[in-house]
């Protein structure tokens, strides 16, 4: 990711978001959550390179300047609570999302981060509904935040998205990871039986779950 455009699409397809440009200055280019009016997300060029202000968690946020040196403190903004990446080509994209990820969960108070932990408490070889994870992440009626958070799933390789089925037991059409024959071909690895793009809820449904508590 190296564009303005590219940042902003993917800041936009996050629920209740909208685009701002506060300064009447083109150069700044902000997005924001609905909710509370507040920006996750801030676009500006500098230095001949699109920068970034994301806010993170101040721990996260030190993770994150240790593994990128193009992710440094933020720039006019708390240097505890907020990280400018500077899209210079050596972040790679699946990085440079999860961070506007992150700060779009902190500013907007998401529900992303309980269903993640929820999600990976469904032991291999078995699956969960959606309802499912949205009761364990602490709100049953949030089955479809469960859809949503999945198909922006920052680390399939630890969030196991592909043992999440919908209430028949069907697979999803489309997913993080490759579409339904990709999370066939998971589940399948994981000794749990797909017939015809469907899971037998009653042999390999998720037994036992338990609220995640916000922190």
């Amino acid at each position: 990711m190296k564009t303005r455009e590219e940042a902003l699409e993917y800041g936009l397809s996050f629920p209740g978001t909208y685009p701002d440009a506060p300064f009447h200055d083109t150069n700044w280019q902000l997005v924001r959550y609905k909710g509370n009016k507040k920006a996750f997300l801030w676009t500006y060029e500098r230095n001949g390179h699109i920068n970034l202000n994301v806010k993170a968690d101040p721990d996260k946020a030190f993770f994150w300047r240790d593994i990128y040196e193009s992710v440094i403190p933020g720039y006019h903004q708390n240097k505890e609570h907020w990280n400018t990446i500077i899209l210079d080509g050596s972040i790679p994209d699946d990085a440079v999302k999860e961070m506007i990820a992150e700060s779009y969960d902190l500013i907007s108070y998401s529900p992303s981060k309980r269903i993640y932990e929820a999600v990976k408490t469904i032991p291999r070889g078995n699956v969960a509904t959606y309802a499912q994870v949205a009761e364990a992440a602490g709100d049953r009626k949030m089955a479809r935040a469960v859809g949503n958070a999945l198909h922006k799933n920052p680390d399939p390789s630890t969030i196991p998205c592909h043992r999440v089925v919908n209430a028949k037991g069907e697979l999803a059409g489309e997913y993080a990871f490759g579409g339904a024959w990709k999370q066939a071909e998971l589940l399948i690895a994981e000794g749990v039986e797909v017939v015809d793009g469907k899971v037998d809820l009653d042999r390999f449904q998720w037994k036992k779950h338990r609220s995640v508590k916000s922190k």
